[in-house]
């Protein structure tokens, strides 16, 4: 298999496709209104619950307990910290504890609720771009990174900006790379590749259920 080289023109390219995918525009319009417009703070129970549920609707991200995961970022005080661009936040809030049993790791769902407050500073990890790193990594010797450094969340943010420097894409912003990287994965990695597209938001293999190996 071979990937193109990523470049300007390319992400421009992806940049443009993405603009014409109806339902993928629509729901992320209505995710950035519900996060930042309707309901920007997180210190009110069913507020925080309507977006942690939003999200795990539209991107299946395997929240089994909305209300657990909800209470604990009640619990985390979050809303400076966000405004601080605090990175060690999403390794705060991925690590829930549910129903008072054991801990769980939503290191997805955790990048994907803070990038959806502030899109610009927090960018998502999730399945397909994870693979389009470790792919691009085995192409550059001069990439160091390993799987676990992506799931490591302030060396994943560096590793995006250095992937960014290296390929002189530094007119795009992190929203704008994350929209290329997702397509540009999910075109050459998805399972179901040679069947109907999914869509991003109802992947189920991009599992908010993950832990560190």
């Amino acid at each position: 298999m071979k990937i193109e080289t990523p470049s300007p023109k390319i992400v421009k390219e992806y940049l443009k496709r993405w603009n014409t995918l109806e339902n993928y525009v629509a729901q992320e319009s209505s995710l950035r209104k519900l996060f930042t417009k309707t309901y920007p703070l997180n210190n009110d129970l069913d507020e925080v619950l309507i977006k942690v549920c939003s999200l795990n609707d539209f991107y299946s991200t395997n929240i089994f307990s909305p209300f657990s995961v909800a209470k604990h970022i009640i619990s985390l005080n979050i809303d400076d910290r966000l405004e601080k661009n605090d990175m060690s936040l999403v390794d705060d809030i991925a690590r829930v504890n549910v129903n008072g049993i054991r801990e769980i790791y939503f290191y997805s769902f955790a990048t994907k609720y803070c990038s959806h407050h502030k899109p610009l500073y927090y960018p998502i990890y999730d399945n397909y771009v994870e693979k389009l790193l470790m792919y691009f990594k085995k192409q550059n010797k001069s990439f160091k990174y390993t799987k676990k450094d992506l799931k490591t969340y302030p060396k994943y943010k560096e590793i995006l900006l250095t992937f960014q420097s290296y390929y002189n894409l530094q007119e795009f912003n992190l929203k704008e790379l994350d929209k290329y990287l997702w397509q540009c994965g999910k075109k050459h990695f998805s399972k179901k590749k040679n069947k109907n597209a999914e869509d991003r938001l109802t992947y189920k293999s991009d599992l908010g259920l993950r832990k560190i190996n």
